[in-house]
């Protein structure tokens, strides 16, 4: 093997008999085999000092975000959604539960897995209430500023001047219109989508039933999460332990003793707490518009991140459960059993939902809309939407009424595109 070296760029010459390419050849009156000789070229760069001089070294940096990402999938409805944990890890942890079960020893619980409060939790969960209730109450004030509209036939919602012209709408009756949207003037709700959840004295109690599911009340899951993470309300009580729940496998031997659940409170106590927690309260014609704009909206979009970084501080701690086929939550160590659910193959499972551990996106749905890069232009159009980006509805409202994008959400608005005309999108590769 012979090497040679020029500039950077190292060559090496090497010789391989090649025992496929042999030949018979007739040397005097004995035949005689011979082998082809193959040489191959390797040829491998090395950078010389003089190359090295002018490279700048950047070290790597966790908050440095994309360009540009791609959009958020739509699931379908026919399919379950992906479980968010490894299925090979939830079997490995179902098989030593089971291996310790058969041994009669007892589950190792911490808290909050057995009953008991974190403490540096719980301003946590005071921190997410009070931002919660801060956007509630500020989203219906930028109503009266930016419109939103819903279709009538689908669950799209767009924010902006004028509905968009995008035709992916897949409603009843969306071929006679050719799959355009029929718009509305939205509210709240089409902008935060509430997701409700039962209330529970104890969540390692009795299991909510199909025929006692009037018995419980229906609050905000962000709501329920942070009651159980030690937040206390007077309408909605909460059991506080002292002594940490005790399980064998799947079964509770102790579940610290037994405390009467205590009398429910007038309704009219529970509808004036729920006016400042709720959605279906607050509407946008109730509210004046605030008066200045920019810094209300810079504050709504604040308390919105906030609400989505403590909710997810809380949930990887504390247990929610979501439906794999539909929308269901519920804030507990185990789901209920009302069977209402009706998504994909409900007739198999009799009605009963398919729980699985849920995600932030569960809990406090984004609802991404297509982003409007000037209100004032056009409106959007479907031969342009791949220079198009999405945002969730609370970001993009609060971005049209003057807050700055925060850059998290960058890469996904597309920010950086410049959309271009009929005639150019078609010249574009």
């Amino acid at each position: 093997m012979e090497m040679l070296n020029c500039k950077g760029v190292c060559f090496s010459l090497i010789n391989i008999n090649g025992t496929r390419a042999n030949q018979l050849v007739k040397v005097g009156s004995q035949p005689r085999r011979v082998g082809r000789v193959r040489s191959i070229t390797c040829c491998q760069y090395s950078p010389g000092p003089s190359s090295k001089r002018h490279e700048r070294y950047q070290p790597p940096t966790s908050q440095s975000q994309p360009q540009n990402v791609d959009l958020p999938e739509i699931h379908p409805k026919k399919k379950k959604k992906p479980f968010p944990v490894p299925i090979k890890k939830m079997l490995q942890a179902s098989r030593q539960d089971k291996r310790l079960a058969r041994m009669r020893i007892e589950k190792p619980l911490e808290p909050p897995k057995n009953g008991l409060l974190l403490p540096e939790l719980v301003p946590v969960a005071y921190e997410v209430l009070d931002n919660w209730k801060m956007l509630i109450r500020s989203l219906p004030q930028l109503l009266n500023v930016v419109t939103v509209y819903g279709c009538r036939k689908c669950p799209q919602v767009h924010v902006g001047p004028v509905g968009h012209q995008i035709q992916d709408c897949y409603g009843s009756g969306s071929q006679r219109r050719n799959s355009h949207h029929s718009w509305v003037r939205g509210s709240i709700n089409d902008v935060l989508i509430p997701i409700e959840s039962y209330h529970l004295f104890d969540p390692f109690g009795r299991r909510v039933k199909h025929e006692t599911r009037f018995d419980y009340h229906r609050i905000p899951a962000i709501v329920e999460l942070c009651i159980q993470a030690g937040v206390d309300l007077p309408q909605y009580p909460s059991r506080r332990r002292t002594a940490p729940v005790r399980m064998i496998g799947k079964k509770v031997i102790d579940r610290g003793g037994v405390v009467d659940e205590p009398e429910p409170h007038r309704s009219e106590d529970c509808i004036s707490l729920l006016a400042e927690l709720d959605t279906f309260s607050n509407q946008q014609g109730q509210s004046p518009a605030p008066f200045n704009v920019k810094e209300h909206a810079e504050r709504t979009l604040k308390a919105y991140c906030n609400v989505r970084q403590g909710v997810g501080q809380l949930m990887s701690k504390y247990t929610v459960k979501a439906c794999g086929y539909c929308s269901e939550v519920h804030v507990g160590p185990w789901g209920h059993n009302v069977q209402l659910c009706g998504a994909f193959k409900h007739q198999w499972r009799d009605g009963k939902h398919g729980w699985q551990d849920a995600v932030v996106d569960e809990v406090i749905p984004p609802n991404y809309v297509w982003h409007v890069p000037d209100p004032a232009g056009p409106p959007l159009r479907s031969s342009l939407r791949s220079f198009y980006g999405k945002a969730p509805a609370v970001v993009e409202l609060c971005v049209q009424a003057g807050a700055e994008i925060p850059d998290e959400y960058r890469p996904m608005m597309r920010t950086d595109i410049v959309i271009p005309d009929s005639k150019e999108a078609r010249m574009a590769a």
